[in-house]
């Protein structure tokens, strides 16, 4: 059963509360009239992500935030999430949320790409310190999406520093989506959850697409939603198997109990 009006739950990658409602703030500003717009912040994890060891030990934190979120009782403050939005750029997770839930994932690396690509024949990525350029260019490889980028862009700022000062950010991104643009791109992507909320005005200025990941994401599950569509479990994302979880209880696939095979008949002579 299809829902008109869905809940969709928006997971950020680090712990930042205010990134989290920057997050929201955008997600909210492109959701349909009816959808709800739901944050969660991780309590384990990193404040931000900007290396390999955070960004493995971010995805302990939102499969747990995810899990604890997805699996409480229903309640009128606490609906059914429908979707679930990671709003992590080039971070990896999404496998592990498609095979937790029940209701369709989307990425916002994935979402961006996919929607520059409809505006334009090639796009580009600007995101934040340089170290994270091959983490994204992994992402966008893995799903297909990396033969119609011509760069991945690094402002040299940090994930927490977008915040700080928000003409020098506007200003570096504009520089290099210019130069993206020179260099032969149509549109360029916001490559980070913390710049959610800046593509509209960085469009008019810069005269071309820019694309947010966040809304984006936000389009095209609510589309799933209500399409009727989720995760295939045939194959790659079938259920799990029972198994123990040495520290995540509550993740472990309890097993299932197999009835007895009945008795024969005793025949009495």
């Amino acid at each position: 059963m299809t829902r008109s009006t869905p809940t969709l739950g928006i997971v950020n990658v680090n712990t930042s509360t205010t990134m989290t409602q920057t997050i929201v703030d955008a997600a909210r500003t492109a959701a349909a009239p009816g959808t709800t717009i739901e944050g969660v912040t991780p309590e384990l994890g990193p404040a931000s992500i900007e290396t390999h060891v955070e960004a493995a030990l971010s995805q302990v934190g939102v499969i747990t935030a995810v899990h604890r979120r997805h699996t409480a009782p229903v309640t009128p403050d606490t609906p059914r999430i429908d979707a679930w939005i990671i709003a992590g750029y080039g971070d990896e997770g999404r496998e592990a949320l498609q095979e937790l839930v029940d209701v369709p994932v989307v990425d916002i690396t994935e979402a961006a790409a996919v929607a520059a690509m409809a505006v334009g024949d090639r796009y580009a990525v600007v995101t934040t310190l340089d170290r994270t350029v091959p983490m994204i260019r992994g992402r966008l490889q893995l799903a297909g999406l990396d033969a119609r980028c011509v760069s991945v862009r690094g402002t040299g700022l940090g994930v927490l520093e977008l915040e700080e000062d928000a003409d020098r950010t506007d200003r570096l991104i504009l520089d290099l989506a210019r130069e993206a643009l020179d260099a032969g791109a149509e549109a360029v992507c916001l490559g980070c959850g913390g710049m959610a909320g800046r593509a509209p005005e960085l469009s008019g200025q810069l005269g071309a697409p820019v694309v947010d990941g966040v809304t984006a994401a936000v389009g095209l599950a609510e589309s799933l939603v209500r399409q009727g569509l989720t995760t295939s479990r045939t194959g790659t994302y079938a259920p799990r198997s029972p198994k123990t979880l040495s520290g995540f209880p509550e993740l472990e696939v309890p097993a299932r109990e197999v009835p007895e095979p009945d008795e024969p008949e005793t025949e009495i002579p």
